[in-house]
């Protein structure tokens, strides 16, 4: 895979969630069985925010050239991912959410591992 094509797969997924979160919050929430109170969806609208801003840096840092500047993209988005992953897995490990939770677990897991491997492969920014 390239780097290009992760970034695009990142933009996707967190603009899609993030436009989500921030119009229809209640209804993000009754996909994942949790009751919508006015606090969720006001956290889940700043959540959907933070998605959307993930979203479009990683739209913009497509056609990037390698530099130091990606680099540190690369790195910030591969620490969001790690923690997300290590957040989402303790949840669904302690059922904060149904079973359709674990595809959070496994968005962050693709995307660490995607961000990892671009972060520490030397091989991979030949073919980035």
């Amino acid at each position: 895979m390239k780097i290009k094509t992760l970034f695009i797969i990142s933009a996707v997924i967190a603009t899609v969630y993030g436009i989500a979160f921030i119009i229809v919050p209640s209804q993000v929430c009754a996909i994942y069985d949790i009751e919508a109170t006015p606090i969720l969806s006001y956290m889940d609208q700043l959540f959907g925010a933070a998605l959307l801003a993930i979203g479009i840096i990683s739209w913009l840092s497509r056609n990037a050239e390698i530099s130091a500047s990606l680099k540190v993209i690369i790195l910030g988005l591969l620490i969001s991912n790690g923690i997300g992953f290590i957040v989402s897995l303790i949840g669904q490990l302690n059922n904060v959410l149904g079973s359709l939770g674990w595809l959070n677990v496994v968005i962050y897991l693709f995307l660490f591992v995607g961000f990892g491997y671009f972060q520490f492969s030397k091989s991979a920014a030949v073919k980035s």
